[in-house]
């Protein structure tokens, strides 16, 4: 079998969210890239968190001239090959995000022509997986996040996710003291604690826009509401400084989603500075390489939870490896994805179960993508 064609498309989708009384929308940019083969099996990937036009770009020059007849089956090679193309000195951003896109297609054609979903090729550790629901965002009023947990609840997610930080590091020039962002965050916290009940599970997620000092801070505030875990208290993920926040908080930490390298994993590790890890295969070089972080992660008795979105493609990893566990069902990203692939799976009680179709198990609305392609001059 070999490729004969790769294709990419830069979306801009609006989703509306209507948790609470008054509609939200959020605004996602996201690469769709699609690879034919001369067999007749077409796969695709996405790619997101990152400027859609360059992720396209980066996969049409860079990568489709090198692609071009190889066999698609030799994920390994590919990845490679990708590498030393896109991000030869190992860096982050753009290359990572299109080797993660073509290799989340690969593997799509890859389960096509076995039969398979991806879970079960990535070992089919179990059928299913817990959820939660990521819905607390920065732009909700503190009333309306009550609001919204409890509708959550009514949908039967009792696994709730809000931010915090208020990208406090990046807005301190309004002028803005970081002390009043944690002292808000802390009410809020307090109100969806509230509103959800003691038996809730609750997550917060800072995006990395705290420093150790007030991350720290926030963390003694907060600790008597119960918080399950804290994801990407610091900014830059900064491997020292999540070790010594580990070190002073009962509150677990979680980090990974936006790190593309493997090495970044491992040093989290050996420094102690994680209690879970998150890489995303839309973000974090695809299944190829995640795969082999979710190991490292296991030989440190570590779990793999799903963060930065995209549950769709992030559920076969969950499911295919043995330490794998939550999965993120993001509220803006999930409402992005129907509108532009059909046949997804929905969650019940908390669950989402795997599917029997075979690669990712749904597949792409091609109206839809004209629809919402970036239009460049």
């Amino acid at each position: 079998m070999k490729i004969t064609a790769i294709r990419a498309y830069a979306l801009n989708i609006t989703a509306s969210l209507d948790i609470t009384a008054e509609t939200k929308t959020a605004s996602h940019q996201l690469c769709v890239v699609e690879i034919d083969t001369d067999e007749g099996i077409t796969g695709h990937g996405l790619s997101s968190i990152g400027p859609a036009v360059p992720i396209k770009a980066a996969v049409l020059s860079v990568a489709a001239p090198e692609l071009m007849g190889a066999d698609p089956l030799r994920h390994e090679q590919i990845w490679d090959m990708l590498y030393w193309q896109l991000v030869p000195r190992g860096q982050s951003g753009v290359g990572m995000h299109a080797i993660a896109a073509i290799d989340i297609a690969l593997w799509d054609i890859k389960g096509k022509y076995f039969g398979q979903p991806i879970y079960r090729l990535l070992g089919g550790a179990r059928e299913k997986c817990p959820v939660y629901a990521t819905f607390g965002f920065g732009f909700y009023r503190t009333e309306e996040l009550a609001e919204a947990a409890r509708n959550w609840q009514k949908r039967g997610f009792h696994r709730l996710k809000m931010t915090v930080g208020n990208q406090a590091l990046k807005r301190r020039d309004e002028p803005r003291l970081l002390s009043d962002v944690i002292a808000e965050d802390a009410e809020r916290v307090k109100t969806v604690r509230d509103a959800a009940g003691h038996d809730a599970e609750l997550f917060i997620d800072a995006n990395c826009s705290l420093d150790l000092f007030h991350a720290r801070a926030l963390c003694q505030m907060i600790e008597p509401y119960h918080i399950e875990f804290f994801e990407e208290p610091i900014t830059q993920n900064d491997v020292r400084q999540m070790a010594d926040l580990r070190s002073q908080t009962s509150i677990r930490l979680a980090c990974g989603q936006n790190e593309a390298q493997a090495y970044r994993f491992r040093d989290m590790l050996i420094s102690g500075a994680v209690d879970i890890i998150q890489p995303n295969v839309a973000i974090t070089g695809g299944f190829t390489q995640c795969q082999k972080i979710a190991a490292l992660a296991a030989s440190f008795n570590i779990s793999v939870d799903n963060g930065g979105a995209w549950p769709f493609v992030n559920q076969h990893l969950q499911a295919g490896v043995s330490n794998g566990g939550l999965v993120e069902f993001h509220y803006s990203s999930v409402e992005v994805c129907k509108q532009i692939y059909t046949g997804l799976t929905e969650p019940k009680d908390g669950w989402l179960k795997m599917t029997d179709r075979p690669g990712l198990g749904f597949d792409l609305n091609y109206d839809a993508l004209g629809q919402f392609e970036i239009k460049q001059p």
